[in-house]
């Protein structure tokens, strides 16, 4: 089958999870009520992409907060700052790097099982990406971004591996960082090939907003076999700078919902974009997904646009 629907990652926590992680910062709820909410909130976000038949499933991060901090905090090496402003109104703890990074134990793998013994369907592995860990934490240990980088990317290669004997056949490395500092695609390459050596899971990475046209020249060098991108927010002029490449033969997350709207696409409109879509790419590059995670909309803004990407691709599939 083509045109496999999916998610980027992250979903909206439910008010209840909300209020209960912030009763747990507080030392009001305890980490085993926390644990039963956030089993919960999983529990209700897998079962609904059952029902709406998305085709590969996400965990939709119940359990995370920042996509860095997440990682500084289950791994060995780190240590938290302050909050620093990220984007919008959306602060985190910015970790500081203050000797070797290592890996205690599996930082994924429980919650991945934990999803995907709730379905028949696969579960993507989700993993922040060596870069961005790099780039958005401060370093006061090795000596430069390159040792840094390449120092995270062999604990981030260890966690994939584990991913990949658990069972998981898809494995998506987030990398929004890499557009934000089109100079270091090369070092960002480099990283996420550590990462990804050795795997037979389908691996994707996620690059967000930023400068896309500094970086397309280098895209296929890109060590993954799929790259998620968001089309929607751009009104899908990256399509034009598709069509000018030679020869782009890895699949695409193709982003066909704007996660920072409220509005709610039609099913007409994404289905236009879809077949607009199908003039650049052929049927089996293309993976229909929002642009980005879908934590910052509401559960109801979140649901209806996944209705739509689903609706949309099931009447496109049938035409193909």
């Amino acid at each position: 089958m083509t045109l496999l629907t999916t998610s980027v990652g992250s979903l909206p926590k439910p008010d209840y999870l909300m209020k209960a992680r912030s009763q747990h910062r507080k030392g009001e709820v305890g980490p085993k009520e926390l644990r039963r909410l956030e089993e919960q909130a999983t529990r209700d976000w897998v079962a609904f992409q059952d029902e709406l038949g998305i085709d590969i499933v996400v965990d939709g991060e119940q359990y995370r907060g920042d996509m860095v901090a997440y990682f500084a905090e289950n791994l060995e090496g780190f240590k938290q700052s302050s909050l620093v402003r990220s984007y919008g109104n959306r602060y985190y703890r910015k970790p500081i790097i203050v000797r070797k990074v290592r890996r205690k134990k599996p930082v994924t793998i429980d919650w991945w099982q934990f999803a995907q013994d709730l379905t028949s369907r696969p579960v993507k592995g989700m993993l922040t990406g060596p870069y961005t860990i790099m780039d958005w934490s401060f370093n006061e240990y090795y000596p430069s971004r390159r040792a840094t980088a390449l120092a995270i990317a062999e604990v981030i290669h260890d966690e994939a591996k584990d991913l990949e004997r658990a069972g998981a056949q898809y494995i998506q490395i987030d990398e929004p960082a890499i557009s934000t500092r089109p100079d270091e695609i090369d070092l960002a390459i480099e990283a996420l090939g550590i990462v990804t050596k050795g795997l037979r899971a389908k691996t994707i990475t996620h690059i967000c907003y930023g400068n896309f046209q500094a970086l397309a020249p280098k895209l296929m060098k890109l060590p993954v076999d799929q790259i998620d991108l968001e089309f929607a927010n751009r009104k899908f002029e990256l399509l034009a700078d598709f069509k000018k490449m030679k020869r782009f033969t890895k699949e695409v997350g193709l982003g066909l919902v704007d996660v920072h709207s409220h509005r709610i696409e039609s099913v007409d409109e994404v289905v236009a974009n879809l077949r607009k879509s199908l003039k650049v790419f052929k049927p089996e590059q293309i993976y229909p997904d929002p642009d980005c995670g879908l934590k910052t909309r509401t559960p109801e803004e979140a649901k209806e646009k996944l209705r739509v990407i689903v609706e949309a691709t099931r009447i496109v599939r049938e035409k193909l």
